[in-house]
């Protein structure tokens, strides 16, 4: 079967370009698509032009798409010589001549001078190159349903076509120059040669070819001009699989992406990407060259890169959404249907829910005059007994979240979570590759197994849930990475289930110093109760039948709205009010004197602990959209660090004998007494109560059960009490 003829192909790759769209009226706007480009290309206005597949599928022209798919390289120069046939002269001020326009124009006169004496421009070595001229750079776009493939589905027979993969980038190189088209002076003629550079390597040219140099036996020597050389950027890159996409007892595949032009600088480490390009061969160099034998590695030249969950920043939403996302607004109860969203086929933990919420909105980083930060990000740990569904609920928030990484303690060491010095391969010089911790900049870092982690691994965590950096002094490098992310950990207590005859510092099993840096540790305990479990093994059964959760009585929210929500809510820092202070100062201080007056403190109360509650108050408030704090906001972030330790205080309260009514005429007698007042308002009780962990009903029920009693008078219209017994 004959090869095609590539003039033909050239010709109908023009015809592609003058001719799409098809049968479009003049006077639309959509009319001559890539001629419109292509003004812009001459004018200086673009830098890129992009032949998309859908198009070319669209024009219909037999055969063109498919040979694209398998010989893509080949077509991007085929449209690219296409593109300077079918350039448009520019039109009006196409801006400032650069240094390059004087240098071509200079080389062109010179060229076109001396063709009618010694006729050097017949001579190949002297022709100036097309690439050398253009300003552009042609990319091929796959097709919009164009199959994502894993890194190992990749095989032998896709070499040359254009495929896409999806996956997670370890690793980016510093963008540097890559000399496209060298060019030479000989010493002797003074003519200028030039030589197109097509791989990474080259051989540079010594001796001067020229016809004049070669007729005169002169052998000139070459200098090499950078100055006059061509050069485009480029990255090396390395993707690898994602952890859905490994079957199981293998380890992820990674491949090489090189990156050039306007694509360089559009990934980082971390960022979840699908990646469209050639798929090519390379041999080995050095010393793996010696023993490679026919073997040869592979990379792909990017021609297209989409990340799969674009930043808080980078979201910019779409009609339908922002009109969603502001109807939502509007609803009013937004904080409970959010964080019912999350996880709705696991049934239960609301409030844990509502604190991962929080997390993934996080309170406002403060920047001092100083240059002092204080950090604005939440972090989370999940302690409980097995079974309790917390590795899941940390995959979920892996899903939502724009930017997660998912580590376990026990495979994770001190230089995977925060820096390793490498050699890179490509420079051959020593280089810092981040860690898990480092990757999750601006997200969220996941690590399950908290407990069984390293004492001497888990110290790395320290500096980064604090300060948000990583240092490291290695191999003399001596600098400080950027680790501003929320960690989000999930243990299981020191002795697999948590024993209610231990203290809890013996049961939790983390250092106070680590503890403390937590804003919420939440303690999930499985107790056995007829109502909750038959409730529970109903959902589990009805999710296992059905594959999806049972019918709730709202619609769960979809990723992507979650996802636009909190990037709005984002956009909000909202400060403290100065009539706040005084309320959240007693607060704080009303957790202390508790703490030192219980005989076996559940938990470790320190200044960092008012922090977590401005954290927490500030991230709901974002989600109000609000510039400013409510007491309603620092309400509930304290009821949520009170729910946190709820299965502890119900244990400790049934071991002492205490109903939650007793209770709550206990801590409403006290409060009272404290203000010195025998009048109550309806809303400080709640508030009061819901700090312990109670919740309206059961202080309906102490209402009106101590009111039968004498003991306080209930107005019936605002609930308001009034203590009949003064003493």
């Amino acid at each position: 079967m004959p090869g095609p003829d590539y003039a033909d192909e050239t010709e109908r790759c023009i015809v592609f370009l003058k001719g799409y769209p098809a049968d479009m009226p003049e006077g639309d706007e959509r009319a001559h698509k890539y001629l419109k480009l292509l003004q812009k290309v001459s004018n200086r206005q673009e830098t890129t032009v992009e032949i998309r597949l859908d198009d070319v599928a669209d024009f219909n022209e037999e055969g063109l798409l498919a040979s694209i798919q398998k010989n893509t390289r080949r077509y991007a120069s085929l449209f690219a010589e296409a593109v300077d046939a079918v350039m448009p002269p520019p039109t009006g001020d196409a801006g400032e001549e650069t240094v390059f326009d004087v240098l071509m124009r200079q080389r062109q006169r010179t060229g076109e001078g001396e063709e009618g004496a010694a006729a050097p421009a017949a001579d190949p070595a002297h022709k100036l190159p097309d690439s050398m001229r253009r300003t552009f750079e042609v990319r091929i776009v796959p097709l919009t349903k164009a199959p994502v493939m894993a890194i190992r589905e990749v095989k032998a027979a896709d070499i040359g076509h254009l495929v896409t993969i999806k996956g997670i980038i370890t690793r980016c190189t510093d963008v540097k120059p890559l000399m496209a088209v060298a060019t030479y002076t000989c010493d002797e003629c003074g003519f200028e040669i030039y030589q197109e550079v097509t791989a990474r390597q080259f051989m540079p040219i010594h001796e001067c070819p020229s016809v004049r140099c070669r007729s005169n036996n002169a052998r000139g020597q070459l200098q090499l001009q950078t100055r006059g050389s061509k050069f485009v950027k480029f990255q090396e890159a390395r993707i690898q699989e994602m952890s859905d996409q490994v079957p199981k007892g293998h380890i992820p595949r990674t491949m090489s992406v090189h990156i050039r032009g306007e694509l360089t600088r559009k990934v980082g480490p971390g960022d979840v990407v699908s990646v469209s390009g050639i798929f090519l061969p390379v041999p080995y160099t050095g010393f793996r060259a010696m023993r490679a034998g026919l073997v040869a590695d592979t990379f792909l030249e990017a021609t297209s890169i989409q990340h799969m969950k674009k930043r808080y920043q980078e979201y910019q939403l779409d009609e339908g959404t922002q009109a969603e996302v502001e109807a939502l607004a509007e609803e009013g109860d937004v904080y409970a249907r959010l964080s019912r969203s999350i996880a709705p086929e696991i049934y239960g933990h609301e409030d844990v829910k509502k604190a991962l919420l929080l997390l993934l909105v996080g309170g406002t980083t403060k920047q001092l005059k100083d240059g002092m930060k204080i950090r604005g990000d939440l972090h989370v740990c999940l302690m409980g007994d097995p079974g309790v569904a917390k590795s899941q609920l940390l995959k979920q928030i892996c899903m939502v979240a724009p930017r997660a990484v998912y580590t376990t303690g026990k495979g994770s060491s001190g230089v995977g979570l925060t820096a390793a010095v490498t050699r890179d391969p490509v420079t051959n010089e020593m280089v810092l590759e981040g860690g898990a911790l480092v990757l999750a900049d601006m997200g969220i870092c996941c690590i399950d197994e908290f407990d069984k982690m390293e004492e001497s691994d888990r110290t790395a965590i320290h500096e980064v849930m604090e300060q948000q950096t990583v240092s490291i002094a290695k191999a003399g490098i001596t600098t400080t990475l950027n680790a501003r992310t929320s960690v989000l950990a999930a243990a299981n207590p020191a002795w697999g289930r948590y024993d209610l005859r231990r203290s809890p510092a013996e049961n939790i099993n983390l250092p106070p110093a680590l503890l403390s840096r937590f804003d919420l540790l939440w303690l999930i305990l499985d107790r056995a109760d007829s109502d909750a479990d038959r409730r529970l093994a109903e959902h589990v059964l009805h999710v296992h039948q059905h594959s999806r959760a049972p019918d709730l009585e709202f619609q769960p929210l979809s990723a992507h709205v979650l996802r636009a929500y909190i990037s709005l809510a984002r956009q909000h820092s909202p400060v403290i009010p100065r009539e706040l202070t005084e309320y959240i100062a007693g607060a704080y201080a009303t957790l202390r004197q508790d703490e030192a007056a219980s005989e076996a403190p559940t938990t470790y109360t320190t200044a960092r602990t008012l922090l977590s509650t401005i954290r927490l108050a500030q991230a709901l408030a974002r989600l109000r959209f609000s510039g400013a704090v409510a007491q309603s906001d620092v309400d509930e972030a304290l009821r949520l660090m009170q729910m946190s330790k709820m299965s502890l205080q119900e244990d400790g309260a049934r071991r002492q004998g205490l109903d939650p009514v007793s209770d709550i005429y206990t801590i409403l007698r006290d409060e009272a007494k404290k203000q010195d007042t025998t009048h109550v308002a309806y809303t400080d009780a709640l508030n009061w109560i819901t700090r312990k962990g109670y919740n309206q009903q059961q202080l309906e029920e102490c209402l009106e059960e101590y009111a039968a009693l004498n003991v306080w008078q209930v107005n019936p219209t605002s609930k308001d009490v009034h203590f009949t017994d003064t003493d």
